[in-house]
């Protein structure tokens, strides 16, 4: 029985990648059998589908199935090698022909002896050391780990960078801010000062006429008919706040309770090409681009941006300067327009341009509008009620094109503005 075990090969009973005994053993689709952790690693190395170490056919992965009888074979043989190996100088031995497994056969992917490296079956193989094979087996492993190293620490630097960009453009925002903040101030300080200073001189005034009053009071009844001439004198008001500036504390009072609504529907929709005022009211065309994160809501080809308001009901207009010449377009976007391509007209844009020496009413397809003048200032008119929107010359009121009611405002609508290469002034 002993001699029996012995003449079995001994690549029977060894893994074909890790060149020992079966540890775990697993059987594939084309019927070799391997080290359940041997032949994981060595999917998980390959760039391409899985496939068989030893006849490269194609295998499906999850079909590992455990070897259990070969499990005993293995331990058997084990103990058997251990007392063929006594004679051997305790090295592993080829048990056809009972001599040390020195080489390995890259073809065949097990190692052999020497006897077996002159015979047929391996003569044309190119055959290594054992040694040199398990060592280029570390290494490869060795390098895989850097390689995934290496992947790790480009992506942790490229999120630092990132933030590094958001924190820059968030501290600038925070300084414009505070000096639009002081500016206001400033002012409300000065008007408060004048209302102070004409308070005073009325009550000088009036402190005057009542002096006045009570001497007269002591003569005749006659003489107070002088007082016909004071009913004709008018009380000087204070200086109220100007609706303009109620509008900017307004706004500035929602742009510090919004900040983060301003980064996400403003700043981040605009064309990188495309630069902002410090009052987000201008906007024009630089050759280079900002560098600014690259937010899925910011157009990329088309040198586009979005107001910062988005409506969805009631009626809404607004005055857009765009000059005497051609190259520009205004109206209004639905919050889900497309920001990622080419932008077509009826794709949720309503809008009027003047490109080419012409005007156009952006439907689909474009409408020309045959205008004998260039209006320089456009009035875009939003009815969300109605789903309409007008535009008209700011300069006489006359109309320009209406588009017929298209669409409810169930998702906001924001004022839109392409600008290749001009620039434009809202008010």
């Amino acid at each position: 029985m002993l001699r029996g075990f012995l003449i079995c090969p001994l690549d029977e009973v060894a893994c074909p990648i890790c060149l020992e005994y079966f540890k775990d053993p697993v059987i594939i689709d084309c019927g070799h059998n391997f080290c359940r952790v041997c032949i994981t690693h060595c999917w998980e190395r390959s760039a391409t589908a899985a496939s068989c170490p030893q006849c490269r056919e194609t295998v499906h992965q999850g079909n590992l199935r455990p070897n259990r009888q070969l499990a005993n074979i293995v331990e058997i043989a084990k103990r058997l090698s251990f007392r063929a190996a006594k004679g051997a100088g305790g090295e592993r031995v080829s048990g056809e022909h009972q001599e040390v497994l020195k080489l390995f056969c890259e073809e065949g992917q097990t190692p052999i002896c020497v006897v077996c490296d002159r015979s047929r079956a391996h003569r044309a193989h190119r055959v290594v050391p054992v040694q040199k094979a398990a060592q280029e087996y570390k290494v490869g492993n060795y390098f895989a780990g850097r390689e995934r190293k290496k992947q790790i620490q480009e992506e942790r630097q490229k999120i630092v960078s990132e933030f590094q960009q958001l924190r820059q453009f968030l501290e600038e925002q925070e300084r414009l801010l505070l000096v639009r903040l002081e500016k206001l101030d400033k002012e409300i300080v000065k008007i408060r000062n004048e209302n102070n200073t004409i308070l005073s001189e009325e009550i000088s005034r009036l402190s005057e006429l009542i002096s006045e009053l009570e001497g007269k009071y002591q003569k005749p009844a006659s003489e107070f008919l002088f007082l016909s001439r004071c009913k004709k004198g008018k009380f000087q008001q204070p200086v109220d706040i100007s609706p303009e500036l109620e509008v900017r504390l307004n706004h500035f009072s929602q742009k510090t309770v919004a900040l983060s609504e301003i980064l996400r529907k403003f700043k981040d929709t605009a064309h990188l090409n495309l630069v902002l005022s410090e009052d987000l009211r201008s906007v024009k065309w630089e050759e280079i681009q900002q560098e600014l994160p690259d937010n899925p809501e910011r157009f990329d080809t088309e040198p586009s941006v979005l107001g910062s308001e988005g409506f969805t009901s009631g009626r809404h207009c607004w005055e857009v300067e765009v000059g005497d010449r051609g190259g520009w377009v205004v109206g209004v976007a639905k919050e889900s327009v497309r920001r990622r391509g080419e932008i077509r007209p009826g794709e949720g844009i309503w809008a009027v341009g003047y490109v080419l020496d012409q005007f156009w009413a952006l439907t689909s397809p474009a409408t020309h509008l045959p205008l004998s003048w260039v209006p320089s200032r456009i009035w875009v008119c939003l009815d969300c009620d109605q789903g309409q929107v007008t535009f008209m010359d700011a300069g006489d009121g006359a109309p320009i094109f209406t588009f017929p009611p298209a669409w409810s405002c169930r998702s906001p609508a924001r004022p839109y503005h392409l600008n290749p290469r001009r620039k434009c002034h809202y008010f």
